[in-house]
């Protein structure tokens, strides 16, 4: 009997969910990565930033790829995070607090902003200080940062996590084979299906993700014209 029959006795047509599950992660992690690299070239130009692009690497495992796009996450929650303590430290507390004030007019917060970049720069554009005021006041995107870090983890440490993201050329065998060994036989589909549940979660938290990327780019290339 085939290891696939093993996994879907029920079912011969079902064995086809694993492949679909695994190519279906790739798709979305590549987007991601683009998106990402998107936000990274706005922050490295417009901010002074240093970040380093990314690229899924195929010779790696999802969880190396998880882990490459999460270290990069957590650097633009850190520049988001200075930008703010910047703020908070060279304006006074109530040009801070207007800053996040909703009711406040966006163009009065990007003048306070230019106003601090200008200080820790030299000058600086209206561009820059139009990304930062958008990054701090984005609860939208960095509520979003935050949820996808958690699930690539979660992905990372699934079922799936161990197998290497070209494997899905070799055919569906060669996968199961790649992640039998980590547990027993009857707990195999259980994780399929709690994989199956984190794949649906992470396509919706990275369709968010990317939108409020896209708000940030889209602004920034406006402005820039």
């Amino acid at each position: 009997m085939a290891l696939s029959d093993l996994l879907y006795p029920d079912n011969p047509k079902r064995k086809q969910e694993l492949i679909q599950l695994h190519q279906e992660l790739l798709d979305c992690m590549s987007t991601n990565f683009h998106a990402t690299n998107e936000l990274v070239g706005v922050l490295n130009e417009h901010l002074g930033c240093t970040i380093t692009p990314i690229k899924m690497r195929e010779s790696s495992t999802v969880k190396e790829n998880c882990e490459i796009i999460i270290q990069v996450m957590s650097e633009i929650q850190h520049q988001v995070q200075k930008i703010d303590s910047d703020m908070k430290e060279k304006l006074e507390p109530v040009l801070y607090q207007k800053l996040y004030d909703i009711k406040e007019p966006e163009l009065e917060k990007i003048a306070i902003a230019q106003r601090v970049f200008s200080i820790i720069f030299g000058e600086a554009t209206s561009t820059a200080a139009m990304v930062a005021i958008k990054l701090l006041g984005s609860s939208h995107l960095t509520l979003t940062v935050s949820k996808l870090i958690s699930l690539l983890a979660q992905i990372g440490a699934s079922v799936l996590g161990g197998v290497s993201i070209t494997i899905i050329g070799l055919g569906l065998e060669m996968i199961l084979h790649a992640i039998l060994g980590a547990m027993e036989r009857s707990q195999l589909l259980t994780a399929v299906r709690s994989y199956e549940k984190h794949l649906a979660e992470f396509k919706a938290a990275s369709e968010k993700y990317q939108h409020a990327i896209h708000e940030v780019t889209s602004l920034v290339r406006q402005q820039v014209q």
